[in-house]
């Protein structure tokens, strides 16, 4: 049966935010099979249950561990003849050079890479392009750059697998190239001494799931047991690789791919080092954000991420693999508070295009299944995120470009059920595009400004079915409901076995049943926050729910004149001088008085 023909969850077939509810698992007998079996709460075997885990792998999905999930790095292709080249370039003295994406898979898989080559006490060249004046991926001045420098090996990370005419560059000027990544490949590759990618058409499909620091990573293995073998530590300390973890958690959370098998391995792993406040740079970077507990997968996507992120938006691209590889505490704590300071006002150019981007697509959204809308002068750093702004608003793909001397960068944001990605590797093959490609749920992309009328009919054309069937059967996964009363800390913690969550492995959603509204107000400049109690006036939970001003569910909220509401949310442990409590954040409601 499908989620359109099962019955709506608590009787909800519309919500304040338009939606169907469903419950994500109706097998109560599997959800308490699972509980009884590895002695858990059968809170935790129901949230195991509605991810569909099989019962003969949820005990290693409760416990993820690398000895069981980490593959031999030779079963990729071309691993180890990357890994003879980097040792061989390691034993020899040559100079190598990282080149990276400015996202934090990128700035991750760039630091990761340094922060090894330290340990080792080996030189290793961090460039990351600048994305106004270089634009995303491997480009041909960069590496003649790298090659004047006295670069004899570059590594590419997170990018390069379609950079066919940087890979012949390189070969002309006499410069080894590896290339390292995780986006789709084509049927040909381009011509380097290595290319290893878990999406190449010839390897096995395992891991395609893997974001750019885990690939590196990986590789990271290989290097260290070439070096092992061939006898080149001898005296020399060998590098702590379960102490890099901290950094492959937070590029693997903030590329937002799939938390399942090896991924959930490194982000679990990777928490817990991070807890231990091992790295300077995340130190930092938490202590600024003004992080006063262990940091999870909310933290990292939603705190850490943007801050690394910010530098490669506003022009200073390093900042984020320079932080996250020193370990002189001062030079860290500065970086920290300049890219706080330019997260600050990565908001605020956000929120101007956000506004004129959104004023654009209220004219488009009742005809186009895909939203396409472009400005002058729009930074290339904040589009990505204000596409999934759009996405969000208007529930379809939405794609922003930002307009320079006739010449668009673009960034896309998809729905479930619609492979944007695929759209825009086929717009570039029809020459539609000058450069693109990405994921299912995301893309990037180069566009002349004369073409994007074309663009936009294309996309519509490919996808406009898709789409249509898409938000048909839009609804909003839950996990069950619960009294204000029982929403707890310690359930809070039950639940928290099952994490660490992310794409892939959804936090689990509840509904708090029949809860009042003891008061509402709003905080910042459009967020709404409430006191709920429970039916009979039994408990008190605080809630907020976030960019809600002026929609429909924040309205309901602030005049909620008495109602009673099923909330539906995410239930969190929020901590504020020392004293923890529980609180919801709030993704949707449906009145009920």
């Amino acid at each position: 049966m499908s989620d359109l023909e099962k019955p709506a969850f608590l009787g909800v077939e519309q919500s304040l935010k338009g939606r169907k509810w469903r419950l994500r698992s109706e097998d109560d007998r599997k959800a308490l099979t699972i509980a009884q079996r590895l002695d858990v709460p059968e809170i935790v075997g129901r949230v195991l249950a509605g991810r569909d885990v099989p019962l003969d792998e949820a005990e290693r999905y409760l416990n993820p561990t690398l000895k069981d999930l980490l593959p031999n790095p030779s079963t990729f292709k071309d691993m180890d003849v990357a890994a003879s080249r980097i040792a061989h370039a390691i034993r020899n003295g040559e100079n190598i050079a990282v080149f990276g994406d400015y996202d934090v898979d990128g700035a991750t898989s760039s630091g990761l890479l340094k922060c090894f080559f330290d340990q080792i006490g080996v030189p290793l060249r961090i460039y990351i392009p600048d994305r106004m004046s270089e634009g995303y991926g491997l480009n041909t001045p960069a590496l003649q750059t790298l090659k004047g420098e006295g670069a004899d090996l570059v590594i590419t990370v997170d990018c390069g697998i379609v950079s066919f005419a940087e890979a012949d560059a390189a070969k002309e000027i006499g410069l080894d190239l590896i290339i390292v990544d995780h986006h789709q490949a084509e049927t040909r590759l381009p011509e380097a001494i290595a290319v290893v990618n878990p999406k190449r058409h010839d390897e096995n499909q395992e891991f395609t799931y893997l974001a750019a620091v885990g690939v590196a990573f990986i590789l990271l293995v290989a290097i260290n047991r070439e070096l092992r073998d061939s006898g080149w530590y001898g005296d020399r300390k060998a590098p702590d690789l379960i102490g890099l973890l901290d950094l492959v958690a937070l590029g693997t959370v903030c590329d937002v791919v799939p938390l399942v098998g090896l991924n959930r391995a490194f982000v679990a792993q990777g928490l817990k080092v991070m807890a231990q406040r091992r790295n300077p740079g995340l130190v930092a970077l938490a202590d600024v954000a003004g992080l006063d507990e262990a940091p999870g997968t909310y933290h990292l996507g939603y705190i850490m991420g943007p801050r690394v992120n910010a530098g490669g938006r506003v022009g200073k691209a390093d900042y984020g693999p320079k932080l996250l590889s020193s370990q002189n505490r001062e030079e860290c704590a500065e970086l920290a508070r300049v890219l706080d300071e330019y997260n600050l006002e990565r908001k605020a150019i956000e929120t101007q295009v956000t506004e004129e981007a959104q004023a654009i697509a209220e004219k488009q959204s009742d005809s186009d299944g895909v939203l396409v809308v472009s400005g002058e002068g729009w930074h290339p750093g904040v589009i990505g995120i204000v596409a999934s702004r759009l996405k969000e608003a208007f529930q379809r793909p939405a794609i922003v470009i930002g307009l320079d001397n006739g010449i668009g960068k673009g960034s896309g944001r998809s729905i479930a059920g619609v492979d944007l990605g695929a759209a825009i590797g086929a717009a570039r093959h029809l020459e539609i595009l000058d450069a693109g490609g990405g994921h299912a749920m995301a893309a990037g992309l180069t566009i002349k400004e004369n073409k994007i009328d074309e663009f936009r009919n294309f996309l519509n054309d490919r996808l406009s079915s898709h789409v249509e069937e898409a938000v048909k059967t839009a609804s909003l996964g839950l996990d069950g409901v619960v009294g204000v009363e029982g929403a707890s800390l310690d359930l809070i913690e039950k639940l928290e076995l099952a994490g660490p969550y992310g794409a892939g492995n959804p936090e689990p959603r509840f509904v708090l049943g029949h809860a009042k509204i003891v008061k509402a107000d709003i905080v910042g400049e459009n967020h709404v926050r409430v006191i709920l109690t429970g039916a009979g006036n039994r408990g008190r939970i605080s809630g907020i729910c976030f960019k809600s001003l002026e929609t429909d569910l924040g309205e309901a909220l602030l005049n909620h004149r008495g109602s009673s509401f099923h909330v539906a949310g995410y239930l969190r442990k929020n901590t504020w001088r020392g004293q923890s409590s529980a609180q919801i954040l709030i993704e949707d409601a449906y009145r009920l008085s």
